[in-house]
């Protein structure tokens, strides 16, 4: 799997959601049943802390979701941040899908 470069924008205290489709070299969505999934981002890609998105599998389409409740995108700072998506097959195979850059926008009203 080749890994998708997107970057993201984030508004500070709205809900966040965005859909990635994971594809076979030929363009066809990869079947990911059996996959779960992981996605962080960080100030520095070193940084020790990082805010964790919920993920979701649409397994037939090959769509990972990846959200964060306004609760969350409340708390963080404005600026730049660094994220990435990770699926783990049913055997244990780890593949980086998705990584980028985070924009978050800070909000006056929160």
């Amino acid at each position: 799997m080749a890994v998708a470069s997107v970057n993201i924008v984030i508004e500070q205290g709205t809900d966040y959601l965005d859909v990635f489709t994971v594809t076979n070299p030929d363009g066809s969505p990869l079947d990911l049943t059996g996959y779960t999934g992981t996605a962080k981002m960080r100030k520095f890609p070193t940084s020790t802390t990082s805010t964790p998105f919920t993920v979701g599998i649409v397994s037939a389409a090959g769509q990972v979701t990846v959200s964060l409740a306004n609760t969350v995108t409340s708390e963080l700072t404005g600026g730049r941040y660094y994220y990435d998506v990770i699926v783990t097959s049913g055997e244990g195979t780890k593949s980086k899908v998705v990584d980028g850059m985070v924009m978050v926008n800070a909000s006056e009203s929160v």
